[in-house]
């Protein structure tokens, strides 16, 4: 599951600020969590938490949605 997917779902950003943070990630180079903390819309711990479930989803460990 993508990083920005899992904001989405866990209500941290909203689709629309997804949608304009992924354009400013091609504009930028930026990795969207570099670009969302610059911006301050999530929190250092925020991007932790979502990067470690974006791991366990894609290691197959992730059982509670």
């Amino acid at each position: 599951m993508k990083l920005g997917t899992i904001l989405v779902r866990k209500k941290l950003i909203s689709q629309a600020q997804l949608d304009q943070d992924l354009n400013l990630v091609d504009v930028t180079g930026k990795r969207l969590g570099e670009l969302l903390l610059d911006k301050g819309e999530i929190s250092d711990s925020q991007l932790k938490d979502a990067l470690n479930e974006q791991y366990w989803r894609k290691n197959g460990f992730w059982i509670i949605d």
